[in-house]
């Protein structure tokens, strides 16, 4: 028997659910809501469809020792939810700052998931950032709507590659000084 490699990242609890470290286990409810090509077309590295093999790849590199992304599930068995509902990490880009990224299940859209799993981040704080960074696509308005209720500042526009829309996107960019 193979055990999963134990990861460092703390687990962060909220009324509603912990975010905890992704393990083997989550691959299948990742490809599950990722392989939605609603989710995967909000995200810039989600391919649609999804290749074989790429959501155990991603969870693998997730629990990497030397990973380059800390990346937690959303996870509602607290609240008699289910094991995974969302993901959400931070990418450091600096020793002072980190790129958030989030997605949350279909299921849950509109049910104040994504800010209560933001503000719980940004409430812990536990890379120890100073400033984290984000950007949704412009055809995301909800997504903009969650940063700015968690109190990141609009900086201005760029673009993003989307992998499932195998094109520039239009983004906006916001910050959040911790």
């Amino acid at each position: 028997m193979i055990l999963d490699r134990i990861v460092t990242q703390p687990v962060i609890e909220t009324e509603r659910f912990d975010l905890r470290p992704l393990r083997r286990s989550d691959a299948g409810l990742i490809s599950h809501w990722a392989g939605d090509a609603r989710v995967a077309r909000m995200t810039t590295s989600i391919p649609h469809p999804l290749p074989p093999g790429a959501i155990e790849a991603f969870v693998e590199r997730a629990m990497a020792a030397d990973r380059d992304e800390h990346v937690w599930a959303i996870d509602g068995t607290r609240d008699q939810g289910p094991e995974l509902m969302g993901v959400i990490s931070l990418k450091p880009l600096d020793e002072d700052g980190a790129e958030v990224g989030y997605w949350v299940a279909p299921l849950f859209w509109n049910t104040g998931m994504a800010s209560a799993a933001l503000e719980a981040l940004v409430r812990e704080n536990p890379m120890g950032d100073r400033t984290l960074f984000a950007s949704v696509f412009q055809d995301n308005p909800a997504s903009a709507r969650v940063l700015s209720h968690c109190g990141f500042e609009y900086l201005g526009d760029a673009e993003s590659y989307s992998v499932a829309r195998g094109a520039l996107v239009p983004t906006w960019t916001y910050s959040r000084k911790l």
